[in-house]
């Protein structure tokens, strides 16, 4: 444990030439502390009597002037701290002072020269060029930049950061784990294993700052911005890590707005720094205090993330920048009164060493092993992890005899062996749950036989009095659907047997009237091929039943008859078409992509283990790990890169079939929206015009017998000529019309016979026999039910 207190160093900006210089003096004597000495002279404006003082002295570790360079500001205030952190010590330096002093160059550096680099740059180098000396150990670097803009976190190296706007990107959240340590939410690592991917990380993250320009600074940083540096190490062969990281911080400087005049946005920006500084100083006046118990870290995100720098675990550096210009003279005494405080608080560094889990893992499972060989010779017999079958039988049958035994003071004796005392209560735990489960299920039947003999309420008999109309009011649509249909059928054979009559005459002398519908071949498959569509829309029905549960079966093929006739209906076909094609697509490209991710966790897998191998060679022979690079390991990482640039390529493509789909789905949901809607409206303009009729024909006493009128019978006989033509085409395919017309009149006589006559109901038939057979179980059945509950 290393305690000292905060290290304080001033820094003087060169004054501008067109700026008046201020008066300051300084002492550094070898024997004493250096000293920093401003003098402000009394202005004769503020009258004779003034008893403002004339100098200030403060006390600095190292005050570096005017003509100081980079190099000397980094060998003596950074290059110890990242000297502690190669040995795993916190470290942190931060810059603190008025706007335009020269924060961000000391701290990051200028651009024009090489020589201009400033801490951040400078300590990277020092740091890889000490781990690449230091060949004893093995050394991890990442890389983390944190942003602090009007109080809310941005991570500088998200790759989103230079195409999004700063709203958009997620923001940096601080979490508090039991033992108070801060962890950073959406704050990203990235390794570094060169000087190069470093200062890149670097570059990456200053061109995504904050920054504007003020009267006092045409380049001010509108942000506080912390660039760490996180380095774990670790002899090989050791079980024991060390982790260290250090802040390099770049605070945002603070102004007087009555001074520098500024608003908008600028206003805003310039009312957050100057509140995260003022917490700043309320912490660090409460450090300095020593009988202060409550110091408030919480009140800005700055201060909760240097929570370590500021009085914890860290060896912490602060340079006061000054700009001793006549302007600015009372913001550079406030600058070193802040400095003075700072230097009170003490700090306590920690050396930060844990065991490396893997190596505690595998040491424990080798002393476990070592136990149970142990166990094994002091008791003679090998145990395994499952009891054999042996084992298990014998424990069944002394639990059988347990729970058989009356006597209550009996007991359970299975030895010593936690296996079988575990087997035994879950054995016993089975049998309690089945009982359960079997007494449950005998109450659930006894309350079901109870509900079964209870009667029907009121409200039952409501449901089924609409079920009953709704189906009555579908059946009455589909009939007239169905008529529609065979009128149109029957328009079609009426006018092509009419054309073939025509020709007929035309070219022949007239034949017997008997023999017209013999010669008509194309009327038959016509007819044939209505009643085959008739026949089979109940397969079409149960077939897409699944898409609709919520519908009746008379709502069902009405809609399948309404979706057939539709305008949209080749669209959403070739959506369908193109949709199934994309998901298989999609499906074989998410396979291949599977087969990448498993490849990869493979891969690394075997790279995880050819460490683990290594290391427990080393640690079992205590030989050092080898120096050369491991062939078979750069090969491992070589196929890993091949197929993780093998599985974005795929998941790029994926993404876009993925949008592809979602337009597509998209589009059918609309279509088949649209869809509905028509059809309900459709279907309610139907059963409204339905029932106006409905009401128009029946009359409120009794129900009129369905009359027989001479154009249903001139259908009626119409339909039987058809079919008994089709029938005969069928049965005797003979040229000679005598025969054929006989087996006409035989075949028309015994569909006149299978048909059955019409009831005297109100309902309308259609002529077709299965239809109307069905419907007149229908009605049959409905009347049935309607005289029990008449009858209850």
């Amino acid at each position: 444990m290393v305690k000292q207190t905060i290290q304080i160093f001033a820094r003087v900006k060169p004054t501008v030439r067109k700026q008046q210089q201020g008066i300051y003096s300084i002492d550094e004597s070898e024997k004493l502390t250096p000293s920093l000495e401003i003098i402000l002279p009394r202005d004769l404006a503020d009258g004779f009597v003034n008893n403002k003082r004339e100098s200030y002295k403060f006390k600095f570790q190292r005050i570096f002037d005017q003509d100081a360079n980079q190099e000397t500001v980094f060998e003596n205030i950074a290059k110890p701290v990242a000297e502690s952190v190669l040995a795993g010590y916190n470290g942190t330096i931060f810059a603190y002072g008025q706007t335009g002093s020269g924060k961000t160059f000391t701290i990051t550096g200028g651009a024009e020269r090489y020589s201009d680099r400033g801490i951040i740059p400078r300590t990277l180098s020092y740091i890889f060029e000490q781990l690449q000396k230091d060949t004893s150990k093995i050394y991890t670097t990442h890389i983390s930049y944190l942003e602090i803009y009007n109080e809310c976190g941005y991570d500088l190296l998200d790759p989103r950061h230079e195409a999004s706007s700063l709203e958009d990107l997620p923001k940096v959240t601080i979490l508090e784990d039991p033992d108070q340590n801060i962890h950073l939410k959406n704050l990203s690592l990235h390794q570094a294993t060169t000087e190069e991917e470093a200062l890149n990380l670097l570059f990456l993250g200053d061109t995504n700052r904050m920054i504007a320009e003020t009267p006092m600074n045409q380049a001010s940083t509108r942000s506080h911005c912390i660039f760490t540096i996180h380095l774990s190490s670790k002899e090989p062969g050791s079980a024991t890590v060390r982790h260290a990281k250090l802040h390099l911080v770049d605070l945002a400087g603070s102004e007087r707005v009555a001074k520098t005049g500024v608003g908008g946005q600028l206003l805003t920006e310039a009312k957050y720094i100057n509140l995260s500084l003022h917490y700043l100083e309320q912490v660090i006046i409460a450090l300095s205090e020593k009988h202060r118990s409550h110091i408030p870290y919480r009140n800005s995100m700055m201060t909760s993330v240097l929570r370590d720098s500021l009085g914890g675990n860290c060896m912490t550096t602060m340079i006061a920048t000054l700009s001793l210009e006549k302007r600015n003279m009372d913001e550079s005494i406030s600058t070193c009164r802040f400095a003075q405080r700072v230097a009170l608080i003490r700090n306590e560094a920690v050396l930060n060493e844990e065991i490396d889990p893997r190596l505690m893992i595998i040491r424990l499972q080798k002393e476990i092993q070592e136990l149970k060989d142990e166990l094994a010779v002091v008791t003679g017999e090998q145990r395994t992890d499952a009891l054999t079958e042996a084992e298990l039988l014998q424990l069944e049958k002394l639990i059988t005899s347990f729970l058989e035994d009356q006597d209550p003071e009996s007991r359970l004796e299975v030895g010593a062996d936690m296996r079988k005392i575990h087997h035994c209560f879950h054995h016993l735990k089975k049998l309690a749950n089945g009982k359960k489960i079997h007494g449950q299920s005998t109450v659930s039947l006894e309350m079901e036989d109870q509900n079964c003999q209870e009667p029907l309420k009121e409200e039952e008999h409501k449901k089924l009095r609409a079920i009953l109309q709704q189906r009555d009011d579908e059946i009455n649509i589909l009939v007239n659907m169905l008529k529609k249909e065979k009128k149109k059928a029957q328009d079609a054979l009426h006018l092509s047997s009419m054309d073939r009559n025509d020709c007929r005459h035309s070219q022949s002398p007239p034949l017997p009237p008997g023999n017209s519908a013999g010669l008509l071949p194309s009327s038959a498959p016509t007819q044939g091929q209505d009643s085959s569509t008739l026949s089979n829309r109940p397969s079409l029905l149960h077939r897409k039943t699944g898409m609709r549960e919520e519908m009746s079966l008379g709502r069902q093929e009405a809609f399948e008859i309404f979706k057939r006739d539709h305008a949209d209906s080749v669209t959403i076909e070739d959506n369908k078409q193109i949709l199934k094609q994309r998901f298989s697509e999609a499906k074989a490209l998410g396979e291949h992509i599977n087969e990448a991710r498993s490849k990869i966790g493979r891969l690394k897998e075997e790279i995880t283990q050819r460490h683990l191998q290594q290391v427990a060679l080393g640690i079992s022979e205590n030989m050092a790990a080898p120096s050369g690079p491991d062939l078979l390991e750069e090969k491992l990482r070589s196929q890993l890169e091949e197929e993780k640039r093998r599985y974005k390529t795929m998941f790029t493509c994926l993404k876009a079939l993925k949008v592809e789909i979602e337009h597509l789905q998209l589009l059918m949901e609309k279509a088949k929206v649209k869809l509905q809607k028509e059809f309900e409206a459709w279907w309610a303009e139907e059963a409204t015009s339905l029932q106006v009729n409905s009401l128009a024909v029946k009359s409120p006493s009794h129900m009129k017998p369905f009359p027989l009128t001479p154009e249903s019978q001139h259908e009626r006989s119409l339909l039987l000529s058809n079919r008994s033509d089709v029938n005969a085409r069928k049965s005797l395919p003979s040229p000679h019309p005598i025969l054929h017309s006989q087996a006409q009149s035989s075949t028309g006589a015994s569909l006149d016979d299978s048909l059955p006559e019409r009831p005297t109901s109100s309902i309308p038939l259609t002529g077709d026999s299965q239809t109307d057979s069905d419907i007149l179980a229908f009605i049959k059945a409905r009347q049935s039910i309607l005289q029990k509950k008449c009858c209850q």
